[in-house]
């Protein structure tokens, strides 16, 4: 007789909208594999309205390591502004808890290192919310492009073109490079890119470009990529925050057929599409057809990835060398736009301005304190 799954005892931290949206109906569809004990928020009557939502026993706590000391949970949901990413995790890990945060997981490779030593001298995992790899059309275009089935990948285009007003950009830690680590590249379109590279694998160099054309910020409100893959695909990515007609696309031409994903802010099944190139049979572009079951990308898919990790004491999706990828692309993609250079995988280490911050201490982008 099998035995029931293991709930594991759950904190969040921050109860905004993205925790109150995303991350505890995620909670709710794995009720039977997960407990939320225990919330912290700065804001008091936030907290109360986020403990009332959820139902049940929820304790609340002004201070993450209050609650940490008080409680030892096995898991901490982050979905705080990004500057508060890096020390939450840290606290979370060492407080011997898994850690599942918001976008980015850090605002810099300097960040991220202090992260995977923590990881290291705890044994516990840190991953980040990269959810449009876990929807079962992506799982199944991965699969395609892996087994060669659709021929060798040549040329991909990667668009988050969304729009953004000054209204927006009013929040104050937007839009400024010490609280939000940076504009469109690193608050947007990072899902898009991230699933990109989820899809090619590892990049080789980067030629890109940005702008502040609208909008008075510290960041970017637009940038521009060309891409080249080790396997030999170009790409393109888009990432903008300026565009009245909002889509997120992702495309990929391979030698034998085109996959295509166009949405917004999260896709299914149906929002994949694959047209085989001419020469290629009916009956094997009709194998290409997606899965009969249609798991959206979500947080419910990936929370429920990282717990099937946790169960088998493995290292979770979206944590180590892949979350590092994701932002080591953003870096070189700022160092290329700002430098006017090409920037090639791995070239960014310790000493590199662009290691510490995204803006590198450029001096037409660095904030004024530091220009």
């Amino acid at each position: 007789m099998s035995l029931p799954p293991v709930r594991r005892r759950v904190a969040v931290v921050g109860t905004g909208a993205i925790v109150a949206d995303s991350h505890l109906p995620a909670l709710r569809a794995h009720t039977d594999r997960t407990e939320l004990v225990a919330a912290v928020d700065v804001d008091p009557d936030r907290l109360d309205a986020f403990r009332e939502l959820a139902g049940g026993r929820v304790a609340g706590y002004a201070s993450v390591e209050v609650m940490l000391d008080a409680v030892r949970p096995d898991l901490v949901l982050i979905g705080t502004p990004p500057s508060l990413h890096r020390e939450q995790t840290v606290a979370s890990l060492r407080a011997g808890a898994w850690a599942l945060c918001e976008k980015p997981l850090c605002l810099s490779l300097a960040e991220y290192d202090e992260i995977a030593a923590a990881e290291e001298a705890s044994g516990a995992y840190a991953s980040v919310i990269f959810q449009h790899r876990y929807g079962s059309g992506s799982v199944h275009a991965r699969e395609l492009i892996a087994s060669g089935a659709l021929g060798t990948p040549l040329v991909a285009h990667c668009q988050t073109t969304w729009h953004r007003d000054a209204a927006y950009y009013a929040v104050p830690w937007r839009g400024r490079w010490a609280t939000e680590g940076g504009g469109p590249t690193m608050g947007h379109g990072i899902h898009q890119y991230d699933l990109l590279l989820h899809l090619l694998g590892p990049w080789e160099e980067i030629r890109a470009m940005a702008g502040r054309l609208v909008h008075d910020t510290e960041s970017e409100d637009v940038s521009t990529a060309l891409v080249r893959f080790r396997g030999g695909a170009l790409a393109t990515v888009v990432n903008s925050v300026l565009s009245p007609d909002e889509v997120s696309r992702v495309r990929v031409d391979c030698a034998d057929a085109t996959l295509e994903l166009t949405h917004l802010y999260g896709h299914r099944n149906d929002d994949w599409s694959y047209t085989p190139a001419r020469h290629v049979p009916a009956a094997r572009a009709a194998a290409w057809r997606t899965p009969p079951h249609d798991v959206p990308s979500s947080h419910t898919a990936q929370l429920g990835a990282l717990l099937d990790a946790y169960d088998a004491g493995v290292r979770p999706p979206g944590s180590g060398q892949e979350a590092r990828d994701t932002l080591e692309f953003a870096a070189a993609l700022y160092k290329s736009a700002f430098t006017g250079r090409p920037v090639r995988a791995g070239e960014i280490a310790a000493g590199d301005p662009f290691h510490t911050a995204m803006h590198g201490d450029h001096p037409d982008w660095a904030p004024k304190e530091h220009a």
